[in-house]
C-alpha cells in the first residue's frame, strides 16, 4: 500500500490523554520536568518473572480482574469529554487500540474463569465499553499495532471533511497485561534496562506504558489546532522488521514535507528505543527536516502501544499551547541525530509539530499538527 496524503484540514476540538502521571497537564507536567515513569516490575506481574520496565496507572495491577481493572480509569477519561451523544450517526466514535481485552483472555487461559471471556476480544470488549459509557451503535474499530490511533484519526477526518458528520470521536485504549508484557519479553525487546530512544548505543530497549487518549475532530471552528495534513504507508515487507534501506519511513513522511511548506516545525517522533528502527526513522526525519528538533517521549512513559498516536498527540497539543516542549527522556548523546533534543525547549520558534507513529512489519503514519485556523 502507498502513502496515502490527506490534505483537508480538520479541527481537533478537543483532546485529553492519560498515562501513569494523570491526565493530559499532568502528563505534559512531568515530562517538562524530565521525570520518568517506568520502573522495573516483574514481567508476569503476580506469578514473577524478568524485572522490565513498565508504567502501570496508579493503583492498577498489572494481573487482569473481571471486569478489567483499567475499566475506572477509561471512565475517567471519558468523564472529560466534553459532550455527549456519542455513537449517534452524527457523531460516530472509533475505538482503536492494539490491545483490546486481550489481558482478560490471558488471565481466563491461566484461572479457566468464564467470567474474563466478556472482554476477551476486540468485538465483544468494544461493545461491552459501549455500554458501559453510554454511546450509541455507530462505533468502529480500528487496530493496526502502533499506527490504530492514526487510522482512527484519518477516518474520522475524512468522515467530517466529507459532511457525514459533525463531529468525530477517536478513543483509544491500552492496557498493559502479563500476556502483553510477556509478548514483549520474548522477543528480547523488553528486557532489564531502560529505554534511550534515538541512542546509539550496544543494546536496544523498550519500555511499555498504560496510555488512553481522546481526540474529536470536526470542521467547525471549535478548539485551537488543525490537523492537515496525513499520511500513512504500509510497506508489507515482513512481520516484524522495516525494509533495511529505510524507504517505508521515507515514502510515509514525503506527503507531509509538501504540507510543511513555510512552516517551522519541530518532530515528535516514534522512538521505542530499539536500534534498527530507530536509526532508520531518524535517518529519513533528519533527511526530510533538517535541524528540526526531534523528541520521543516513550523513555518516560513506555509504549502505550496502539493508543500512542492518540497519547502523544495529546501531548504535542498540550506542548504547543503551552508553549514547552518536553525532552527525550533517558537519552543522552551519542544519538543518531544530531538534532535529537533531550531537554525541554520552548516552542516559540516553532508553529507545527509532525507527529509519527511506525508498528510491526513497516507500517508507518505521520500527521501535522498546527494552530488554528490552518
Amino acid at each position: 500500500m502507498g502513502p496515502t496524503a490527506f490534505n483537508s484540514p480538520v479541527r481537533l476540538a478537543a483532546y485529553g490523554c492519560l498515562t501513569t502521571f494523570g491526565d493530559t497537564a499532568s502528563t505534559h507536567r512531568a515530562l517538562v520536568n524530565g521525570e520518568r515513569a517506568l520502573r522495573q516490575l516483574p514481567v508476569l506481574g503476580r506469578e514473577g518473572g524478568d524485572p522490565a520496565p513498565l508504567a502501570l496507572c496508579p493503583g492498577r495491577s498489572l494481573d487482569e480482574a473481571a471486569p478489567p481493572n483499567w475499566l475506572p480509569f477509561v471512565r475517567q477519561l471519558a468523564a472529560r469529554l466534553p459532550s455527549d451523544g456519542w455513537g449517534s450517526p452524527r457523531r460516530p466514535v472509533y475505538v482503536t487500540s492494539s490491545n483490546f481485552g486481550v489481558g482478560s483472555l490471558y488471565a481466563f487461559r491461566r484461572t479457566h474463569d468464564p467470567s474474563h471471556l466478556a472482554y476477551g476480544t476486540p468485538s465483544a470488549c468494544v461493545e461491552w465499553l459501549r455500554h458501559e459509557l453510554g454511546w450509541g451503535p455507530n462505533v468502529t474499530t480500528f487496530s493496526h499495532a502502533c499506527v490504530s490511533a492514526h487510522l482512527g484519526l484519518l477516518q474520522a477526518s475524512r468522515i467530517v471533511s466529507a459532511g457525514l458528520a459533525d463531529e468525530a470521536l477517536v478513543f483509544s485504549f491500552d492496557f498493559l497485561s502479563p500476556f502483553v508484557a510477556g509478548g514483549f519479553h520474548s522477543l528480547k525487546i523488553l528486557n532489564a534496562d531502560f529505554p534511550a530512544p534515538y541512542a546509539d548505543r550496544p543494546t536496544g530497549s523498550i519500555g511499555l506504558g498504560d496510555g488512553a487518549a481522546f481526540a474529536i475532530l470536526t470542521t467547525e471552528e471549535k478548539g485551537d489546532f488543525c490537523i492537515a495534513a496525513q499520511s500513512v504507508h504500509n510497506e508489507m515487507h515482513h512481520f516484524t522488521a522495516n525494509q533495511a534501506d529505510g524507504a517505508g519511513f521515507a515514502a510515509c513522511i514525503r506527503p507531509i514535507i509538501t504540507a510543511t511548506a513555510d512552516r517551522r516545525v519541530w518532530l515528535k517522533g516514534h522512538g521505542t528505543g530499539t536500534l534498527e528502527a530507530g536509526r532508520l526513522e531518524a535517518g529519513a526525519l533528519g533527511q526530510a527536516f533538517r535541524g528540526a528538533p526531534l523528541v520521543s517521549w516513550k523513555g518516560s512513559l513506555g509504549h502505550t502501544l496502539g493508543s500512542c498516536g492518540a497519547v502523544e498527540l495529546a501531548i504535542a497539543a498540550e506542548s504547543m499551547r503551552t508553549g514547552q516542549v518536553p525532552g527525550t527522556i533517558g537519552t543522552r548523546p551519542p544519538v543518531f541525530l544530531d538534532a535529537v533534543a533531550c531537554e525541554t525547549f520552548s516552542h516559540a520558534p516553532y508553529d507545527a509539530v509532525v507527529c509519527t507513529s511506525n508498528a510491526f512489519g513497516g507500517a508507518h503514519a505521520a500527521l501535522l499538527l498546527t494552530p488554528a485556523p490552518c
